[in-house]
């Protein structure tokens, strides 16, 4: 229950605006992609802390999740999380609120619209390669 009253508390901005935030007002960018997405490709000096795991039973939600982010960040820290489309990184961005971090952002559409975008403004050849290696949604 407590996890449905925070959704209403997730802020998701797009990804012109998590762009301005990250070049402008001392946010740092948080991937829970998987450890292999992260590896294709990555945003530019991003932390990567996976939201979900692979186990004997299949993909499950990182147990560790929390406690991995608050090794690297603190609750005050201003972060932008995102995935791949926008759907991991909000429910991070619900564990992350409901464990007391402050300043938290979920970048709608996922580092797939990141990637997009940088294919607009500049051709960018990797990111066509990267739509295709990074297929992984959860």
């Amino acid at each position: 229950m407590d996890a449905q009253k925070n959704h209403q508390n997730v802020v998701t901005v797009d990804v012109h605006a998590a762009k301005d935030l990250l070049n402008s007002s001392g946010y740092c960018y948080l991937d829970v992609r998987t450890v292999k997405e992260f590896s294709n490709s990555h945003v530019e000096n991003a932390h990567n802390v996976p939201y979900m795991v692979i186990t004997e039973a299949g993909w499950v939600k990182n147990p560790d999740f929390v406690c991995q982010v608050a090794a690297i960040c603190k609750k005050e820290d201003h972060l932008i999380v995102g995935c791949y489309s926008g759907g991991r990184s909000f429910r991070a961005c619900v564990d992350l609120l409901d464990s007391g971090f402050k300043h938290v952002v979920n970048m709608g559409g996922g580092y797939s619209a990141w990637m997009e975008d940088a294919e607009f403004v500049g051709g960018n050849k990797q990111a066509e390669e990267q739509k295709t290696s990074c297929k992984f949604r959860l």
